[in-house]
């Protein structure tokens, strides 16, 4: 049995060294607790991943702060630790998702597609979030590739364990809407936060580790400049057995905190066939029409700003998707 666990963060957008400093004091008390072999945050542990101006200036660079912070807890705890955050790896920005070991090693996944108004600050990524480690093979899904039937294909029969993190925002509460978008589609959501980590661990047949954010937030509206979007993230943060079982979970209710669970990482065997679809489960149409709203405003305004240089950051140094202990750069 390999004893892991979930953090569920309640965030501030933009305040990148506040969230930092947050989710360490998180990671260490649950390893205190707990003693496990594997810490997962969420991702976007620097800020939620909101449509926010201050989103512009949170980009670390790949060997910045937060893989510092992930890397350091790992050797200061013992235990392999993992988080996101929008990272520059050369030329471009990524949700980059890293998996760090006690000994240094650095494993990376990117997001392959980023969501709605996240294509604003960052492009996405072709490795195949597959990762070796000293615990077995682990696929790491971050945000909404929970969600997409692709991300199953993709590591199906190859990994022991499915980890990671999402940022699952809901509806804003404006009055005006208040009935459709609160009252009806805010409850789907929150059912398919709820099912879709047994979801994936039963098409995987593995166990899955699924952290998430929580709280209240406000931010801009994509296209309504001046209109604030003022929701919630809807948490559910959930560790499951290959066959879906949950073993822990945390709802909104529930708050910032964190669970642990004892799961076992053997050969997988899934329990439930992959649909030849995109989502694995239905959502509502209004998901779907800020999906592609979101997608596309946000895929033109990044590559504008990155043609005519007014992204707040620069290209950086960046790494292959493992780098082992050996010739990882030096932590702190």
């Amino acid at each position: 049995m390999t004893r892991v666990v979930a953090v569920q963060p309640a965030l501030q957008i933009g305040d990148v060294e506040g969230n930092l400093h947050r989710c360490a004091e998180l990671v260490r008390a649950a390893a205190r607790e707990h003693s496990p072999e594997a810490i997962f945050l969420p991702e976007a542990i620097t800020p939620p991943n909101a449509y926010d101006r201050r989103l512009r200036s949170v980009a670390r660079p790949l060997m910045g702060a937060p893989l510092q912070t992930l890397r350091s807890l790992a050797r200061e705890l013992d235990c392999v630790v993992g988080g996101g955050f929008i990272a520059v790896r050369g030329d471009e920005t990524r949700g980059t998702y890293a998996l760090c070991e006690p000994d240094g090693a650095i494993h990376l996944h990117d997001k392959d597609q980023p969501s709605f108004w996240e294509n604003n600050y960052y492009a996405g990524g072709s490795d195949d979030g597959v990762m070796k480690t000293s615990l077995g093979s682990i696929g790491v899904a971050n945000g909404f590739e929970w969600g997409r039937v692709r991300t199953a294909k993709r590591l199906v029969g190859r990994v022991q364990l499915l980890a990671g993190g999402m940022h699952f925002p809901s509806f804003p509460t404006w009055p005006l809407t208040h009935k459709l978008f609160i009252e009806r589609d805010e409850a789907i959501l929150e059912q398919y936060c709820r099912e879709t980590p047994p979801r994936m661990a039963r098409m995987l047949g593995v166990p899955a580790v699924h952290a998430s954010h929580v709280g209240p937030f406000t931010m801009e509206t994509p296209l309504l400049p001046g209109v604030k979007w003022p929701s919630r993230m809807l948490g559910e943060t959930t560790i499951c057995d290959a066959d879906g079982v949950v073993l822990e979970r945390l709802s909104y209710g529930d708050g910032e905190g964190y669970v642990c669970a004892d799961v076992t990482i053997t050969e997988p065997a899934p329990r439930d066939p992959i649909p030849d679809l995109f989502w694995n489960a239905p959502l509502p149409v209004s998901v779907h029409l800020v999906w592609y709203a979101g997608n596309a405003h946000g895929v033109l305004k990044y590559r504008a700003m990155k043609a005519l240089g007014l992204h707040s950051w620069s290209p950086s140094t960046d790494l292959p998707a493992y780098t082992p202990a050996d010739v990882a750069p030096p932590i702190g």
